[in-house]
């Protein structure tokens, strides 16, 4: 196991709304970061992007259970996400599994996350979910 990647969750599981300066430490200020819904590049822009993050949800956790490295400063981390968004799922909590992709040096300079985007956003939206569940149980 990784001593970095393992020192990068704990780090990352601590990040909030209040203390987003927390990023500095781990992010290079030319971090690529990337998602199946968004792309930022550029520590100000990931700084946004995590304010906008955290300014829509009113819980979010990541409990890590994986740290895979792979090459001197690659590994992957996998994880199970927890939130609550007041317009999806009626404020319940949404659980979606994932998986981080890392690249660093002192800092990670490149990091590529690998979700469903349906099981987090569109299956909890109200009309396109019932679609989405639709089409699921025709292909199932």
């Amino acid at each position: 196991m990784s001593d970095f990647l393992r020192r990068f969750a704990q780090a990352f599981t601590a990040l909030d709304k209040h203390n987003l300066h927390l990023l500095d430490s781990l992010y290079s200020q030319d971090i690529a970061f990337a998602d199946p819904l968004h792309e930022v590049h550029g520590l100000p822009a990931l700084h946004r992007y995590f304010a906008d993050l955290y300014s829509n949800v009113s819980q979010l956790r990541f409990d890590f259970h994986s740290f895979d490295q792979v090459a001197e400063g690659e590994g992957y981390l996998r994880w199970k996400m927890s939130f609550c968004h007041p317009r999806l799922a009626n404020g319940k909590v949404i659980r979606v599994e994932g998986c981080s992709h890392l690249m660093w040096r002192d800092k990670v300079y490149r990091h590529r996350d690998y979700f469903d985007a349906g099981a987090m956003l569109y299956e909890h939206l109200p009309v396109l979910g019932s679609v989405i569940s639709w089409l699921k149980r025709r292909m199932g």
